[in-house]
């Protein structure tokens, strides 16, 4: 049975940018990511990363704002690669797969991308409160969950039932559950699938 294919745009890319601008932008990420490595999210600052980068402060609050955009700026090539999997790639994620398979697969892929960057991703939703739900990211992880909800669950309030399916999906829970709890991935997979049975 053929299914028809829903186009979202993949959020997270960068307008076109001039040459010099482009080896700033990198400059500036690269400093971000070796204090991560080095010293932890909590030592990135924007002093810092100039610092790190070579350069004046001003040029790193003007590329980026706030610390909290630098840092999802950092993860915005896994978020690409997520998202082209999920819009476009194999099954059980991509769009050959039936709809109930796709949102478990999905939901087990942010479960496994949270627990690796829980850090970084803690830091930047510190950094900017609430700044995750006016994100393209989750604006469109939001439409994608609310589609497969209407195509596999008919009658339910898909936009509203997406947003609860993704409150969970946030750091400071990963974090509670991988270091005060020590629940490992496959806990939570678990859970997620008990989470899907009474949806």
């Amino acid at each position: 049975m053929s299914r028809s294919r829903i186009e979202l745009p993949v959020s997270g890319q960068a307008p076109p940018e001039r040459a010099d601008a482009a080896r700033n932008r990198r400059k500036i990420l690269d400093a971000a990511a070796r204090l991560i490595a080095e010293q932890g999210p909590d030592a990135v600052t924007m002093n810092a990363v100039a610092h790190a980068a070579g350069m004046g402060v001003g040029t790193v609050y003007r590329r980026f704002g706030d610390v909290g955009q630098l840092l999802l700026a950092l993860l915005d090539d896994d978020e690409r690669r997520f998202q082209e999997a999920f819009l476009g790639g194999p099954p059980p994620l991509g769009p050959e797969a039936p709809p109930e398979e796709r949102l478990r697969a999905f939901l087990y892929t942010l479960a496994e991308r949270l627990a690796g960057c829980r850090a970084v991703m803690g830091a930047a939703e510190a950094a900017s409160p609430g700044a995750r739900y006016r994100s393209g990211a989750y604006l469109t992880m939001h439409t994608h969950v609310a589609m497969l909800l209407r195509q596999s669950r008919p009658g339910v309030d898909a936009p509203v039932l997406a947003h609860l399916l993704l409150a969970p999906f946030v750091p400071s829970l990963f974090e509670h559950l991988a270091v005060d709890r020590e629940v490992p991935v496959d806990r939570i997979k678990a859970g997620i699938d008990v989470l899907l049975r009474a949806v």
